[in-house]
């Protein structure tokens, strides 16, 4: 059987980075292949942006993050910030997200005019195999999920307030500035 979802992806920290993210993620359950095929304008152009569906392990519905998110007030809605509504981080959009490794430099680069995309086929056994170590159970719960495009160029300048730092990598990596609630098509 196969089953679809898509996200609408609304931008986030615009104000921040001077652009206006939007695109459509679309993904497809179809025997033992998840494709996953997501396409964006407005990104910083020329840099790598990380990928992810974000989820809670409860099966809580992540949303999309409002100004409110802010709880610091900084103007900022930083990567932990975002936790609280988006959910967690949980499976990359790179070169094997059935691997579950987060923190990488092999995820997409935009284009000069900012245009991101990804098309991935995996390997549904092996990501619900990894998915289910890492988080308790194997049902993905694609329709509580959120895709997130996050990073902007290291020229952009944050408040000392915003924290997000994975391993070596910092808030210009992790800030979010594409969101998408997913749903079943």
């Amino acid at each position: 059987m196969t089953k679809k979802y898509i996200a609408e992806i609304k931008p986030i920290n615009e104000d921040v980075i001077g652009t206006s993210v939007s695109g459509k993620a679309e993904l497809i359950e179809e025997e033992e292949t998840l494709k996953i095929k997501i396409e964006a304008t407005g990104t910083p152009p020329n840099m790598m942006h990380w990928s992810h569906f974000h989820g809670f392990t409860d099966g809580t519905k992540g949303r999309v993050p409002t100004k409110d998110a802010d709880t610091n007030g900084d103007g900022v809605i930083d990567l932990p910030e975002l936790y609280a509504v988006a959910g967690q981080t949980m499976v990359p959009f790179d070169d094997a997200p059935q691997d579950m490794n987060i923190p990488h430099d092999n995820y997409p680069h935009a284009d000069a005019n900012g245009n991101w995309n990804y098309e991935f086929e995996v390997p549904i056994t092996k990501l619900k195999a990894k998915f289910k170590e890492k988080f308790g159970s194997e049902d993905l719960q694609l329709d509580t999920r959120t895709v997130l495009i996050h990073g902007v160029p290291e020229s952009v300048k944050l408040p000392d307030t915003v924290e997000g730092t994975v391993k070596e990598y910092g808030p210009h990596t992790t800030l979010p500035i594409g969101v998408g609630e997913i749903e079943r098509a």
